[in-house]
Parts: structure tokens; sequence; C-alpha cells
């Protein structure tokens, strides 16, 4: 989080099921252009912690632990018929920041944007070594 701002609260916006050319496609570049501006306004900001776009849920595996037994499936878990396509993590100082954001990103208009803060757990370390 920003040193000069304590109170800020990191929160994740996770990105579903929103249309995303491919390089090649006709509109990728206004579609790449729309996000990096929405990506540079969120730095200038300073809210802009970290983003990026998730390969196709094709290309998922889910694994799961029951009774010490490990279980590994092709796909997401759940069955839906919205697939989350990428996330984004911001230092907000509230949720009406985070929310206006959200309302922000080229992606809400053909999908939607799920804002959840990062839950803060005392003692628990997930930084990089």
């Amino acid at each position: 989080m920003d040193a000069d701002n304590t109170d800020a609260v990191l929160y994740m916006l996770l990105i579903y099921d929103c249309e995303r050319p491919e390089p090649g496609d006709p509109g990728f570049a206004e579609a790449l252009a729309r996000v990096n501006a929405f990506a540079d306004e969120c730095r200038r900001r300073g809210a802009f912690v970290y983003g990026h776009p998730l390969q196709g849920e094709h290309t998922a595996t889910t694994v799961s632990v029951r009774e010490g037994r490990t279980l590994i499936t092709d796909g997401p878990y759940a069955e839906t018929h919205e697939h989350l396509g990428g996330v984004y993590v911001f230092d907000c100082r509230d949720l009406d920041e985070a929310l206006e954001l959200a309302a922000l990103c080229p992606m809400a208009e053909t999908g939607s944007i799920e804002v959840r803060p990062v839950a803060g757990v005392p003692g628990l370390d997930h930084r990089r070594a």
C-alpha cells in the first residue's frame, strides 16, 4: 500500500465474461489502447498495484485435496456461464474509489467486474522473497 495513504485498502477487481479480441482481430488495437489508457489513469491516481488478463478457461486446471488424496481436473472448478478473464489489484482509499475505477474499466462494458477488498490476516506473509 502507498506509504502516504495508511488508510487505503487493497481491492481486487475480478473481470468476468468480457469480450476480448485477440491480436490480429479487428478492433484489437483499439481495445488494447483503451485498456492501457485505463491502467494509465489508475497509475496516475496512485491506485494501480497489479493487473493482468488470464488465458482462456480451457487452459485452467483445478486442484483439490480430499482425505489426503489430490484430485486434478481440467478446466475451472465451477460450471458457470461466466468465466474469470483477468484481475486487477488496486490500492484505494475506500470502496467508493474502487467502484469508481471498476466503472471506468473498459471490460465492464461487455462483462462484469466483481470488486472485493483483500482480507488482511494478522501474521500472514505472502511477500515475494
